[in-house]
């Protein structure tokens, strides 16, 4: 259908008056641009624009490229007024050429109504052909930039007539060939000349193609998912790279190669770009979070006197299918949060059935941007960048490392991982980048991603033997994992039977609990704190140099995990669990976690020795770990400075608890508190002198025995 002269007009006049009212200064500051080349866009914003005349609207979904055009006829004769009013001083000074202008001025169109027939996020199907959609995807794949020619000029050898041919879109931008003089004189020639033959093209644009993929976590079960190809023209050019989640308005169109003979035609669907956003979730996700940020520092306020607590309260929350594991959710909490200044990494090394794929797949669900791979089946180009050939021309893919770049990247099998692709990650864990040399194309992608792989041991895990040989890994690679925890499922009768009867009469699994997180609350809670940029205190320096300098001392150090990557990472945890604890300042606790956690992944470290991390068991009295913790450590730091400092700050914390539990207590319970109040000040020096039993259980991190934990399986409230 051709669009008629009076409903050409009355598109013109509407679109014409979103413009005057909204886009003025914007076009004013357009047209001041000095540089006549550069292609120029005007963000339309579809629903302000169509609320105006719905019927506009009607026509634009039913004739998406007839409107369009339109719009940037309107966008030029808009500019053209505009420019012929403004004086030289709003200009520049600069008089834009006017043709130019014509070609380099362009309405891209946003804001789209949500219903599934303008936008998806599946891929479209070939019902969709004509109508203008906005599709969600990650971009797996880019080509290079390209110049197209999209017009030319002929004169017809007879009557000298001069006219212009477009190139044809649906059949990969050709020139139809003529079959007559367009001359409305009547002349029937069918010889013409191209003006612009023998020398360089008269009219070319900026011309790239992007292969797009459906979000795996927005498909049905059971659901594989596909891709198309997007067409970008013109300042959409370089708007994206691999592994971009971006939302894409355009017209579906068809498209097939020219075919000769008895060839067969080949049709495929592509997407012809108007305009292309990123979507920066991270961004987004704290945007909207706002009402959220209050209700987490009411939780913090309601825990500022056992701040250790709420801490593991939320912890608790954290792969809730999993019984206990108190210090693998730690760090795995920690890893997901990370420091501000650089990604962590970490490898869970246990037997079969220990729960480490049960942390990688709940780690996939909490994080904005994941992606969940196994070794068995990745390949380096699976994992980094591959090269593909398509029509000739060499296209990089983005494998799982480059997609999840800004998130998380889960492997697990790791050690299934043939030993040539591993190599090929080593850049990607410790530069945060991959450089690509592969058909002809040199360049550097991000990787600025989390990895959280986990592996079976090579056999029976052996204690005496190194990491390496024990999990069959290479040093090098070893090193740059932040932490490395050990799960060996030794026999215990006792806790096998604690276990069972977790699973099997599914004791605090309710994920209906009021005390317990849900998904959706833990998501935003990282969301929020991944904001926080938290700056590391002189104290808190002194421990995490003091440790470091302990451990390249040792005798008995692991030559692969104790060096400068340790300091790093030992940054890295303490400002990750200041983010944790929801705060601006990485403090003496959090430099004592940090290392804590940090002692339990070498194995025979030298201050709290070997430790199981398959039986740790959450704390009954949360706060009293920590102060058995941190004397046991700062003792063994030679730090007594700072653990008076930090006993002290104890003891006021507990001076405080009593208050605000007086302050809320009845007057026949003040009766009963009175005597309990007469012992505040022993209470305050008990804190400060740690007795000796305690120091023996902090060997063993503080752990409660499993005959102890049966009695509270109540970690979760019931």
């Amino acid at each position: 259908m051709v669009i008629s002269p009076e409903l050409e007009a009355l598109i013109g006049r509407v679109f014409e008056t979103y413009l005057t009212e909204h886009h003025h200064g914007d076009i004013l500051q357009l047209i001041a641009d000095t540089d006549e080349e550069t292609h120029r866009p005007v963000v339309v914003n579809a629903m302000t624009l169509f609320e105006a005349n719905m019927e506009v609207g009607d026509y634009f979904n039913a004739y998406p490229n007839d409107v369009l055009t339109i719009f940037d006829k309107v966008l030029h004769r808009k500019a053209t007024e505009i420019l012929n009013n403004a004086s030289p001083k709003n200009c520049g000074g600069q008089r834009t050429n006017k043709d130019r202008m014509r070609h380099t001025l362009h309405a891209r169109i946003t804001g789209l109504p949500v219903c599934p027939e303008l936008t998806r996020d599946t891929i479209p199907r070939s019902r969709d052909v004509g109508h203008f959609l906005s599709v969600t995807g990650t971009v797996i794949r880019t080509s290079v930039t390209k110049v197209l020619e999209y017009e030319r000029d002929y004169m017809c050898t007879k009557c000298r007539h001069v006219f212009t041919v477009q190139a044809d879109f649906d059949q990969f931008y050709t020139f139809a060939q003529l079959v007559a003089c367009p001359n409305p004189d009547g002349c029937n020639s069918y010889k013409f000349s191209c003006l612009s033959e023998g020398s360089e093209p008269a009219a070319c644009k900026d011309y790239q193609e992007i292969k797009i993929q459906e979000q795996v976590q927005r498909l049905s079960v059971g659901s594989i998912p596909r891709s198309m190809v997007v067409v970008l023209e013109d300042d959409l050019v370089d708007g994206c790279k691999s592994g971009d989640d971006v939302t894409v308005y355009g017209v579906m169109c068809q498209r097939w190669k020219p075919f000769y003979g008895d060839t067969c035609c080949d049709v495929e669907l592509v997407l012809k770009a108007n305009n292309i956003e990123v979507n920066n979730q991270q961004a987004a996700a704290s945007l909207a979070l706002k009402d959220a940020q209050k209700e987490f520092e009411d939780f913090w306020s309601s825990y500022k006197h056992d701040p250790i607590a709420g801490r593991n309260q939320i912890l608790l929350s954290l792969c809730p299918q999993v019984f206990g594991m108190y210090l693998i959710k730690l760090a795995v909490a920690m890893v997901l949060i990370r420091g501000k200044s650089c990604d962590c990494h970490m490898l869970l090394v246990g037997d079969p059935g220990t729960g480490k794929s049960q942390f990688l797949k709940y780690a996939a669900k909490i994080m904005p941007r994941s992606v969940l791979t196994a070794g068995i089946g990745s390949t380096s180009a699976g994992l980094t960048v591959a090269a593909v050939k398509d029509g000739g021309d060499w296209h990089l893919e983005a494998g799982a490392l480059v997609l999840s770049d800004g998130g998380l990247c889960c492997i697990d099998e790791f050690n299934s991982i043939k030993e040539h692709d591993r190599i090929s990650i080593h850049e990607a864990m410790e530069q945060q980048s991959i450089s690509v040399a592969k058909a002809g194309i040199v360049c550097k992608l991000n990787t600025r991603t989390t990895i959280l792989a986990a592996t079976n041991p090579k056999g029976q895990y052996n204690p005496n033997e190194p990491l390496s040989v024990n999990v069959a890994l290479a040093s090098p690679l070893l090193s740059r994992f932040d932490l490395v925890l050990i799960l060996m499922d030794t026999r215990n009768a006792e806790w096998d039977r604690i276990i069972s009867s977790f699973i099997l009469e599914d004791r605090g699994l309710s994920g209906d609990s009021p005390s317990l997180w849900s998904m959706e609350k833990m998501k935003a809670y990282i969301s929020v704190i991944k904001g926080l940029q938290p700056q590391v205190s002189e104290e808190a320096n002194s421990i995490l140099t003091r440790y470091y300098q302990l451990q390249r001392q040792s005798d008995g150090r692991n030559n692969a995990r104790t060096t400068i990557r340790m300091l790093e990472s030992l940054s890295r945890l303490s400002e990750a669990h200041a983010r944790l604890m929801y705060r601006e300042t990485v403090t003496i606790e959090d430099a004592v976690m940090a290392v804590s956690v940090m002692e339990c992944s070498m194995q025979g470290g030298a201050l709290l020795g070997n430790v199981n991390a398959l039986f740790t068991s959450f704390p009954a009295d949360p706060g009293e770990q920590y102060q058995t913790q941190c004397q046991v450590l700062l003792e063994g730091l030679n730090l007594p400075l700072l653990l008076q400092k930090e006993m002290d700050r104890l003891g006021r914390l507990v001076t405080d608890r009593l208050f605000h539990l007086w302050s809320d207590m009845t007057v026949i319970q003040l009766s009963v508190f009175s005597t309990v109040w007469k012992h505040i000040d022993m209470l305050t020096c008990y804190v400060s002198r740690i007795s000796i039993n305690h120091r023996t259980e902090a060997t063993n991190f503080c752990f409660e025995p499993v005959d102890l934990v049966e009695s509270r399986l109540g970690q979760r409230p019931e």
